[in-house]
């Protein structure tokens, strides 16, 4: 059956040593060879220089761990290592009382590992003591240490203690950077070795281009990576060494080279610092010198403070912001020109959140949308109009500055924004807020004679690009031409749906979210000269800028002065404009509507009127046409008979007799004889005598005591309404006599 697997691994039990038997003659008393006590003397002085060697220097225990090497590596070649007979012998000597210094090493180190030491002395021990060294001549004692020798002569252990030495030696504080340069390429070389053996491996695989191109793209990523950040300084210098040359552009530019190129390389830094489009770049560019022009840019890199306004229909700003205190928010008032606004710099919660949200005391708002609603000013009992009124924050904030009275009517043509619009409304406690959904162009004719008009009217979002990075790549030339036109139509709806009689009001304010000059004043002064009855008035705000009255070659009224412009660099609030118009009368016939069409519904071209109110004759040319009327030709017959019978229905309901109006005719169409129409005119005037008589005999009546008045007017009544029924009737039977005499004779 073969050798059993505990025999493969620990092998045959090892032949015991002579100081074995010795240790037992000790025992029993008998008489015994000194020899082997000398040679165990020896030994155990040895192991006691062998425990003190490693606390001078490490070299045996390199050795150590070489010898384990080396067992180790004799196990993976199937030899047995000489040491094991070592080990079983230590085994053995742990039981004798005698072997306390073999106890000691054993502590520090192991059995084996103590023989593996041993190694050298024993050599040297056997070859001075000859044969005789065990004492006895037995042939059947056998001596392990001799085969152990032998067998561990395989094992060279003083090469690798003399490198051991010598890498130790080389260890020094002087020496030491140079080896750890070596073992960082050793590192290197091994790292790059197991690289190539990959790529050997994968280029046998169908997966190994795939591999290479994941390499590449890879490096592709670092290499841009590292490169980005000089880059990006790199132009960040060059956009302030331009700015600074244009600046002071006489003396400090370079000779050949024109302010046009200066100011093209420095739109183009900007966009591939910042991000823009070229065309948006260069529009905001010009609105303003070019160092506030970059001012304006690093702006918008930086989001705008959140401040939130409080509500004042359910509480103080005082209180809500003693409550947000306590709740771990850091605020401060907005500014000292509104008296509603919070500044949050820091909170532990949500404000979206709070107990205090939910209650509706106050509202997530930007700064900036608190100034039209302030221009506006609406008073109480006032009716006002906000034509784009979603999500609601200035609807609420007029709400609460005209206390829940009067009239709001909180318009947006959107249904999914109106939900928002309703919610905001119902949590903030407006009561005095109708919300519609109409088109704001058509809302003149749905309703007007608003003391006030708001419009927020929808923009490009350039005020805004903090809050909407995007719009620095969405928006292009096509967009600055259809919203302008959209504006243009809601601000004349807005001025016609305002009452100019109004005794506290007459007043609309334009506001946008925009900087953009074809978006506020070109809007502005499309209005003015298109309403002659509206004018320009002051805002009424503590700040801003005065809006342009001259942009780009283009001069516009100086009552655009009166306009006002925030910037997010000078006023850290979003972009914004605002202007405030007063309607001095009722809007001209002529005037062009909101939707491009004059008062008759007839439309008219903005630049030619008069050739708009010119006939056109547009039929073909040969086609056979009569002359018609106006509205394309009736049918006379048909027509008459519908009048008639509106004639008859009219007649009806005022409570007279249709047949009144029926002309008698003769045989065949014949019309009535000049006689006919004399005894017609002598009936006409028998019925007026009838109705002069009842009217005296109404006169009479009102000299009667009041009693008797209301039994007297009772038959005034009956007798007014017998000669109608009786006129009515005696008419057709007259005429009827009338056409017997006729056809006798």
């Amino acid at each position: 059956m073969g050798v059993g697997r505990r025999m493969q691994k620990q092998g045959p039990p090892e032949p015991l040593s002579e100081e074995h038997f010795a240790n037992l003659k000790r025992k029993k008393g008998i008489p015994f060879d000194e020899t082997t006590t000398e040679v165990d003397t020896r030994r155990s002085k040895k192991q006691k220089i062998v425990k003190k060697q490693p606390k001078t220097s490490g070299s045996n225990t390199v050795a150590v761990k070489g010898a384990k090497k080396e067992v180790k590596e004799a196990k993976k070649t199937g030899t047995k290592p000489a040491h094991r007979s070592k080990e079983s012998k230590k085994s053995k000597k742990a039981k004798e009382p005698s072997s306390d210094h073999d106890e000691e090493m054993d502590d520090e180190f192991g059995a084996s590992d103590l023989e593996d030491l041993d190694i050298d002395g024993d050599e040297m021990d056997v070859q001075k003591l000859g044969d005789d060294f065990l004492g006895t001549d037995d042939d059947s004692v056998y001596d392990s240490d001799q085969d152990g020798v032998t067998k561990k002569e395989a094992f060279v252990f003083s090469d690798d203690e003399d490198d051991d030495e010598d890498r130790e030696e080389k260890l020094t504080a002087a020496n030491i950077e140079g080896l750890s340069r070596k073992l960082d390429l050793q590192r290197e070389k091994e790292a790059e070795e197991n690289e190539a053996e990959l790529r050997d491996e994968a280029l046998q695989t169908n997966i190994a281009g795939g591999d290479d191109l994941d390499d590449d793209d890879d490096q592709l990523q670092t290499k841009t990576k590292t490169l980005l950040a000089p880059d990006l300084q790199m132009l960040r210098t060059r956009i302030t060494d331009a700015i600074r040359v244009l600046d002071d552009f006489s003396n400090s530019a370079e000779e050949g080279k024109s302010r046009a190129e200066y100011t093209s390389q420095l739109i183009k830094d900007i966009c591939a610092y910042y991000g823009y489009n070229e065309y948006l770049a260069e529009k905001l560019f010009n609105l303003f010198p070019p160092r506030e022009a970059f001012a304006f840019f690093e702006a918008n890199e930086t989001a705008r403070p959140v401040v939130i306004r409080t509500n004042t229909l359910r509480t103080h700003r005082r209180d809500l912001a003693q409550a947000l205190i306590n709740r771990g928010v850091t605020l401060e008032p907005v500014g000292k020109w509104s008296k509603v606004g919070l500044q949050v710099f820091d909170s532990n919660v949500p404000l979206g959140a709070t107990p205090e949200y939910l209650a509706g005391h106050y509202i997530l708002q930007a700064a900036s949308s608190f100034l039209p609603v302030m221009a506006l000013c609406p008073q109480e009992g006032e009716r006002v109009l906000d034509m784009a009124s979603a999500p609601g924050g200035k609807t609420t904030h007029m709400a609460a500055l005209m206390k829940n009275t009067g009239v709001i009517f909180a318009n947006d043509p959107s249904k999914q924004r109106a939900k928002g619009l309703i919610g905001n409304i119902h949590r903030l406690g407006a009561r005095n807020v109708i919300v519609c959904n109409y088109d704001a162009r058509e809302f003149p004719r749905v309703m007007g004679g608003f003391d006030r008009v708001l419009l927020d009217a929808p923009c490009s979002g350039t005020g805004v690009i903090a809050k909407d990075p995007s719009v620095k790549t969405n928006r292009d030339e096509k967009d600055f031409l259809q919203l302008p036109h959209l504006q243009k139509q809601l601000l004349l709806a807005a001025i016609d749906s305002v009452d100019h009689a109004s005794k506290t009001g007459g007043y609309v304010v334009y506001s946008t979210c925009s900087v953009a000059v074809e978006e506020n004043e070109q809007v502005v002064a499309y209005a003015l000269s298109r309403r002659p009855n509206v004018k320009l008035v002051e805002t009424g705000l503590a700040f801003g800028k005065e809006g342009f009255t001259s942009f780009m070659g283009k001069s516009f009224h100086p009552s655009l002065k009166l306009t006002r412009r925030y910037y997010p660099h000078l006023y850290n609030v979003d972009g914004f404009f605002v202007a405030k118009f007063q309607k001095i009368g009722p809007t001209p016939a002529t005037a062009v509507r909101a939707n491009g069409v004059d008062k008759s519904n007839k439309p008219l071209d903005g630049q030619a009127t008069q050739e708009a109110q010119e006939v056109v004759d547009k039929t073909p040319i040969g086609a056979e046409c009569e002359a018609q009327d106006d509205f394309g030709g009736f049918d006379d017959g048909e027509d008459k008979e519908y009048m008639e019978r509106a004639k008859r229905n009219a007649m009806r309901r005022r409570g007279l007799d249709p047949r009144a109006l029926k002309k008698p005719v003769g045989k065949k169409g014949e019309k009535k004889t000049e006689e006919e129409s004399k005894e017609g005119a002598k009936e006409a005037a028998e019925v007026t005598e009838k109705i002069e008589k009842l009217g005296v005999v109404e006169e009479q009546t009102k000299t009667v005591d009041p009693k008797a008045k209301k039994e007297a007017v009772k038959p005034t009544k009956k007798v007014e309404e017998k000669p109608k029924a009786t006129a009515g009737a005696a008419t057709p039977k007259k005429a009827g006599d009338k056409k017997k005499k006729v056809a006798k004779k």
